[in-house]
């Protein structure tokens, strides 16, 4: 992949000579086994762009929460060498408190029970997208700091809940989320990964679709 370089020195960087999270001692972690692939469906009594709001709201702060728990090793001197970009789309994207910076001020102003505008849609997919790139770093860059402090399982549990969410109603650019794509094949595809089966938590796409043309 373009993502993928050697550094100077002609060495891969240790994080890609073994991905520590996608040890199965370790992918088998959650806090609960519940069919998110059932939660993340849009209830018939509720508006799309509500439960869009409601969703994108609360993901931001979980994920939020979780990057708070190892933001004391993330820090400009420390992280400033790692290659996130490959979690990234652009340099200045790369960095886990940037990506936070740039998506708080705007989540406030999600229109929860106000008329949404029709930029909305394109609002919650940049979050989304900024959002990702937060958890990709955090597996990237301090997944052994997660592990040191027994917040896998929390991790594992948030980063399937959002993906099957954001699939559910296709607010990632696939070509964002390829960098992780062994990681969403072996979190979603588990016995308690989504609770819909292997097939089902990873091609969750073309049903989100038929899902919101019906609405």
């Amino acid at each position: 992949r373009s993502w993928s370089k050697a550094k100077p020195n002609g060495k891969k960087p240790a994080a890609e000579e073994k991905k520590v999270y996608l040890e199965p001692e370790h992918t088998k972690s959650r806090i609960t086994d519940f069919a998110f692939k059932e939660l993340v469906v849009l209830p018939r009594e509720i508006d799309l762009n509500e439960w869009l709001a409601s969703n994108t709201t609360t993901f931001f702060h979980h994920i939020n929460l979780q990057y708070s728990t190892i933001s004391e090793f993330c820090t400009g001197e420390t992280c400033q060498t790692m290659a996130v970009s490959r979690v990234c789309s652009a340099p200045q994207q790369a960095d886990a408190p940037e990506a936070l910076a740039c998506t708080e001020p705007v989540t406030p102003s999600l229109p929860l029970g106000r008329e949404f505008p029709s930029s909305f849609e394109s609002l919650v997919k940049k979050i989304c997208k900024y959002l990702f790139h937060v958890l990709g770093h955090i597996y990237w860059a301090h997944f052994k700091e997660t592990l040191a402090l027994e917040l896998h399982g929390h991790l594992n549990t948030l980063y399937v809940h959002f993906i099957l969410f954001a699939r559910e109603f296709n607010l990632l650019d696939p070509k964002e989320t390829a960098v992780l794509d062994d990681l969403t094949e072996v979190l979603c595809s588990s016995p308690s990964g989504g609770g819909g089966g292997g097939d089902g938590a990873s091609s969750g796409a073309p049903g989100a679709q038929n899902h919101v043309k019906e609405r």
